[in-house]
């Protein structure tokens, strides 16, 4: 029952992984500390597996779809990578309570955007914003849309803003070792005014680049319960590649109604943790 049980949190955190972009592992890391009492320091290395598992059944899919923009993710990895290292290397200088609030705060006014966005109907920008960086290094797109039914051609914009906040995520994530597909979406979507389907595919390929380095590590630790992470990754897989298969064919509105309250409250427990407060 408990190889089901977490067969099942698998296949839940790929279906709403792949399809917000967050790599699911936001999800298998409170479900496995609060629901099977596992003790966090072994959680967080499963959750970073998952988190690969979610990008590799998934961006098979998108790439497919033409939903993935390679270029993109390729080159802001590199901003989000030097972030994770400077993180890294910083560690313990700076108060964790003080990059908890204002990352907590960053998240809540993405919430607050994507709200701002639904209410006043705004859809995503796609004329052409003439941005010389995005032209030079032609990371504008096309794809497909199922839902819309026709071709959707988008223009990339505030390269170095969108640079700048990967840099963040990397460094938040070295730093404090949370996960930041979060920021991710936030930069392509918010930032550079990708298509939110496009931001999603996207920072879900960026994701599993990212965590396979941080895995690597925690292997050669020994912190990986491979009898917990079989049955989890099993159903990541099944679920990514179901919820790859789900996100084309919904409208925007949804997937923001959708990615609002989780990334609400992923804001909200880093505002809490400043304060000494865990969720769990």
């Amino acid at each position: 029952m408990e190889i089901f049980g977490l067969m099942i949190v698998g296949i839940l955190a790929g279906i709403l992984g792949s399809i917000l972009g967050l790599g699911g592992g936001i999800l298998v890391t409170p479900i496995l500390v609060i629901g099977f009492n596992l003790p966090i320091h072994y959680a967080i290395p499963i959750s970073i597996i998952a988190v690969i598992g979610t990008s590799t059944g998934s961006s098979i899919a998108y790439l497919k779809d033409d939903l993935l923009n390679v270029r993109i993710a390729m080159f802001l990895e590199i901003f989000t990578s030097i972030g994770a290292l400077v993180g890294a290397v910083l560690t313990g200088i700076f108060a964790p309570q003080y990059l908890n609030f204002f990352f907590g705060a960053l998240l809540v006014y993405q919430g607050y955007n994507m709200y701002q966005k639904i209410r006043g109907g705004k859809a995503d920008q796609l004329a052409p914003a003439n941005d010389k960086i995005a032209n030079y290094l032609r990371l504008d797109s096309t794809y497909y849309d199922q839902k819309e039914q026709k071709e959707i051609h988008y223009y990339v914009e505030n390269v170095p803003l969108g640079s700048a906040i990967m840099f963040g995520a990397g460094f938040a994530s070295g730093l404090l070792g949370i996960g930041s597909g979060s920021f991710k979406v936030f930069a392509l979507d918010s930032a550079m005014k990708m298509p939110l389907k496009a931001s999603s595919a996207t920072s879900n390929f960026m994701m599993g680049v990212t965590a396979a380095a941080s895995a690597l590590i925690y292997f050669f630790q020994g912190m990986i319960k491979f009898e917990i992470v079989v049955p989890i990754v099993i159903g990541i897989i099944v679920g990514s590649t179901l919820g790859a298969k789900i996100m084309p064919k919904l409208n925007n509105k949804v997937i923001r109604i959708i990615f609002i309250p989780v990334v609400l409250l992923t804001g909200l427990q880093l505002v809490l943790k400043a304060f000494g407060i865990t969720l769990y």
